[in-house]
């Protein structure tokens, strides 16, 4: 699942190529505390509400299918952007890219609903505190994605060269991950699918 491209893979590499990986980390970190915010509140109970107020969910889904569409016209509109173009003149501070990458990360209510569909399934109420059982299993998946997501960062500093030694290359990755993040936008946007119940 953590292999699976989506907003936090592809907001954590662009700010790498484009500032470096100190914006990464700092973006990753973000992101890092979306998660736990996600696995705290499922924990104890915000998906629940999500399963009894349908309409929650689907104003969550679209504000992130909005950031999405958002992120995707500035690298598509005229004399935007690109979204991995090395040296990008707008350097974000450091408070901004913690706050983009936790934004990125709550805009999509998924998250909560993989904690309240899938971590429930690995826990035994005979092995002690469900609570504290859902915590580590959630902060197991954490460090997977956390390791995933940081060799990225890490790798991104290549790329930010390639793309520098080949102007061509860059308006090609402008135009497509424009794209992809468009697809993904409309994709979350048609997705009727509603909060997985609690098996």
């Amino acid at each position: 699942m953590v292999l699976t491209p989506g907003p936090n893979m592809m907001y954590l590499v662009s700010r790498s190529v484009t500032q470096g990986r100190r914006a990464g980390l700092i973006s990753l970190s973000g992101v890092v505390l979306g998660f736990l915010v996600y696995l705290v509140a499922a924990t104890l109970g915000l998906s629940a509400v999500f399963l009894a107020v349908p309409r929650l969910y689907t104003a969550v889904k679209l504000a992130g299918a909005a950031y999405l569409a958002w992120l995707a016209w500035q690298a598509l509109r005229p004399g935007g952007a690109a979204l991995f173009a090395p040296g990008d003149p707008r350097q974000d501070t450091p408070r901004r890219l913690f706050a983009m990458g936790l934004m990125t990360n709550l805009l999509n209510p998924k998250i909560a609903v993989m904690y309240l569909s899938l971590i429930p399934q690995f826990t035994d109420p005979s092995a002690g505190p469900v609570l504290l059982q859902g915590l580590v299993l959630g902060g197991v998946q954490i460090a997977v994605s956390v390791a995933v997501n940081l060799a990225l960062v890490l790798a991104a500093g290549s790329v930010a060269v390639f793309l520098a030694r080949r102007p061509a290359w860059l308006r090609v990755q402008r135009y497509a991950m424009g794209t992809v993040l468009g697809a993904l936008a409309l994709t979350l946007a048609a997705d009727n699918s509603r909060p997985a119940a609690r098996a």
